[in-house]
């Protein structure tokens, strides 16, 4: 592939989580959001129309959903690591563009979002 890679953009997935320094966070647990974008080529599944030629967001969300409902991490630093990891897996899937939302981050003001935005590429 040359130039940019296409997209593909999955914003606003929600899942609830036990991640964070803080005991009351581990215990409680809070929902994060969780924004991907993809980077690929594209080109066969426009051609083929199939989707075994691109990657299929709603079985990837669920992938992606599992991370953060899975093992508990202190940083969201660390969980947007292994949510791109996930996107990764994806053979087609050339970089990933991770940001972790943390709505309810224990930030004794007012904010409007907490968020770690990672970019990874394959190899």
């Amino acid at each position: 592939m040359s130039g940019e890679p296409d997209r593909i953009a999955v914003r606003g997935l929600r899942a609830f989580g036990y991640h964070g320094v803080y005991p009351e966070e581990r215990r409680e647990g809070q929902d994060f959001v969780v924004d991907v974008v993809l980077g690929l080529d594209t080109r066969a599944a426009a051609k083929s129309d199939d989707v075994a030629d691109t990657v299929h967001y709603g079985e990837l969300s669920g992938r992606l959903v599992a991370v953060v409902e899975g093992e508990p991490v202190n940083l969201i630093e660390t969980l947007a690591e292994r949510l791109a990891a996930a996107c990764l897996d994806e053979p087609l899937v050339q970089e990933a563009e991770v940001t972790v939302h943390k709505p309810d981050a224990p930030v004794p003001h007012r904010f409007d979002d907490v968020a770690v935005t990672i970019l990874r590429r394959r190899g």
